[in-house]
């Protein structure tokens, strides 16, 4: 027979959580009203934007982030044009590989998998950097001194990572299609040029910067998340992993959630 203090304990715990699990939305709230206001106050006085901390940040989460998004991109558009090359293949509609490809890079897998990738490389990266500023008293040091810590560590990010995805994803995109042709060729015998051509026709301009528009609002959330969740960081080395997970976790979510209403939105705009 178990103990009634065990049963208080566990109820006392789920409570703890529950609370905690509420509280979150309203800080992070809060954490998005605070980057406003000091955005506002950038914009107000250029001067203030740190554009050395900016490029470094447009380095490191964009320049340096090329070659995995590249092979990765490529990969999935083999797999895209593969997978679909033997239903093609039925109703004699090779042709149409470019139409399966360059509609699903450009829409939609080459910004998600970009945006993915960013998630765990960059906004993981985030959290730990200021988590670990958090720990070791660097934050109290910068506001003591007079340096507010969202100019200086999350606003460069913000536009470093809202410069930088974008053109990832147009990366993205061309090695996806680069991908698929190849594959076109190998599986199903259509030649580069008339992929191409057909590729022209099928996609729209609409359907290209559907794809590229949506960079910014992903690089927006892996931000915001990343550094929310590195402020949040108590205690020692164990908080600052812990809350560098839940960055990643909770990045990738959100990024996929974005996306889903993008879908929605676009199907009822008819786009």
């Amino acid at each position: 027979m178990s103990h009634p203090a065990t049963h208080t304990g566990f109820l006392q715990r789920l409570g703890e959580r529950t609370v905690a699990l509420l509280q979150q939305p309203a800080a992070a709230l809060q954490f998005l009203g605070q980057i406003t206001l000091a955005a506002g106050d950038c914009l107000r006085q250029p001067r203030r934007i740190r554009w050395r901390v900016v490029l470094f940040n447009i380095k490191s989460a964009g320049v340096d982030a090329l070659p995995i998004v590249g092979l990765l991109a490529f990969l999935l558009g083999v797999v895209v044009a593969y997978q679909g090359a033997a239903q093609l293949q039925i109703y004699g509609a090779n042709i149409f590989v470019a139409d399966l490809v360059g509609l699903s890079m450009l829409r939609e897998f080459a910004p998600l998998i970009t945006a993915i990738i960013v998630a765990g490389r960059s906004g993981s990266a985030y959290a730990a950097q200021i988590g670990t500023m958090v720990v070791t008293e660097e934050i109290d040091a910068m506001r003591t001194i007079g340096i507010a810590p969202l100019e200086l560590l999350v606003l460069p990010k913000i536009l470093a990572l809202m410069l930088a995805l974008p053109l990832l994803t147009v990366f993205a995109d061309a090695a996806g299609v680069a991908g698929g042709m190849l594959m076109a060729q190998a599986r199903l015998g259509v030649g580069y040029g008339e992929f191409l051509e057909r590729l022209v026709k099928a996609v729209s301009t609409t359907d290209y910067l559907i794809g590229v528009l949506k960079a910014p609002v992903f690089a927006l959330v892996i931000v915001v998340v990343g550094c929310f969740q590195g402020f949040r960081t108590r205690g020692g080395a164990d908080s600052v992993g812990q809350q560098t997970t839940r960055s990643v976790v909770q990045s990738i979510f959100l990024v996929i959630v974005a996306d889903a209403l993008f879908s929605v939105a676009l199907s009822m705009l008819h786009l």
